[in-house]
């Protein structure tokens, strides 16, 4: 069976397969580094608990007397002795070197990536791991101090972490009260410090200091709000998926309460990723448009400060100029107004550049990307919130 798909299958239709295996398998899940059965420090072992690592996390991970490393997915006790070789990966990485399918998907994201030469990230730091973070599904930073709050799914609805990744506090106890948080899509922070949190459990957006302490809770007849940042004076964007709505608020933070809600702008189509410029005052919005007759896809819309319609940009016409599929989920501005746009499908992100013909995509991140689900960017550096394992991931 294996013979013959080598031979005659399509090997852009297995992509997304191969890459799963690769970020998925034949990756170690503590350093990010791929397996190598030809480097004595990247091959992979089998742990006595069953979970896979290098030889050089085993070493850093393990206690030099008692000889034994509590495993960083099951906390299981392993003794280094009991270790061995995972032959079957090796034999999967072998066996994928001199797949044709692989060949052309290696081709084809080093041709994209060629092109951007020189503007590659590389990551720096990754924390967080199922547990200290359950299905995380938004990021924010603080600008000035570098504070990262991520929303997730779990008692504590809002973590926050030290720009080294260390965790500081959790708050947003879980529940549909107004200081509570139902279900979490998609965390902001204003210029003065107040997190502003999309709970789409309850149909509200809700605000809370840096602390955790509540401020208010905002309905404004909401049907289902997901994205959510704040401009440069402080105003709240907001989507609406249900009713296809970009909104704003003004708020008094002080004395916590509501002294604008107006829809700034109608008729879209599933409106999530909402993302504004404190450089130039443009919001984009990343709408995910359904299609009975057409395939689904995703739609880039940037707006001026008074919120008319700049360009437009879908997958549909980004992929025809593309040399890989790609499918926009998430966008953000870097300090200079570039927009950035996240790939969920390839686990990529790319510099997205509107010019007077078709927008010209350059890569900037194209590995250690599992299931992305939202970015920003702060000075130089890119932050990445990661479904698939549950991480937070900066690029520089």
């Amino acid at each position: 069976m294996a013979h013959s798909c080598s031979r005659g299958g399509d090997p852009r239709q297995t992509e997304g397969t191969l890459r799963e295996i690769q970020v998925n398998l034949l990756e170690c899940k503590v350093c990010f580094e791929k397996f190598n059965a030809q480097k004595a420090e990247r091959r992979p072992q089998n742990l006595s608990c069953g979970h896979v690592l290098c030889v050089e996390c085993i070493r850093a991970l393990s206690h030099p007397l008692l000889k034994k490393l509590e495993c960083p997915f099951c906390r299981q006790l392993c003794p280094i002795d009991a270790t061995s070789q995972c032959r079957v990966l090796c034999d999967l990485q072998e066996l994928l070197l001199f797949s044709p399918a692989t060949s052309y998907q290696e081709k084809q994201v080093e041709e994209s990536a060629s092109a951007g030469r020189g503007k590659n990230f590389h990551l720096c730091l990754t924390f967080g791991g199922w547990g200290t973070l359950i299905n995380p599904t938004g990021l924010a930073v603080m600008p000035f101090s570098g504070t990262v709050f991520v929303v997730h799914d779990s008692e504590k609805r809002v973590v926050v972490f030290t720009p080294q990744g260390k965790k500081l506090n959790t708050f947003g106890q879980r529940g549909h009260a107004s200081e509570e948080v139902c279900y979490p899509v998609d965390v902001a922070v204003t210029h003065c410090g107040h997190v502003v949190v999309t709970d789409a459990g309850d149909k509200a957006i809700k605000v809370f200091t840096s602390r955790g302490t509540h401020v208010i809770s905002v309905k404004a007849g909401f049907s289902l709000p997901w994205g959510v940042d704040t401009d440069s004076a402080g105003h709240i964007l907001v989507s609406d998926v249900n009713a296809g709505t970009l909104s704003r608020i003004k708020v008094d933070y002080r004395q916590g309460v509501t002294l604008e809600e107006r829809t700034m702008v109608s008729h879209l189509e599933r409106p999530k990723t909402v993302a504004c410029c404190r450089a130039n005052g443009q919001t984009a919005v990343m709408e995910h448009v359904h299609s009975p007759r057409e395939q689904s896809f995703s739609r880039l819309t940037v707006f001026s400060p008074d919120f008319h319609v700049l360009y437009q940009a879908d997958t549909l016409s980004v992929n025809l100029k593309a040399s890989v599929k790609i499918v926009m989920s998430s966008v953000t501005f870097d300090k200079n107004g570039q927009l950035i746009v996240l790939d969920s499908l390839q686990g990529m992100i790319w510099s997205f550049e509107n010019g007077h013909g078709a927008p010209v995509l350059t890569p900037l991140v194209a590995e250690h990307l599992i299931r992305p689900v939202g970015l920003v960017m702060v000075n130089n550096t890119l932050m990445v919130v990661d479904g698939g394992d549950h991480t937070v991931k900066m690029y520089s």
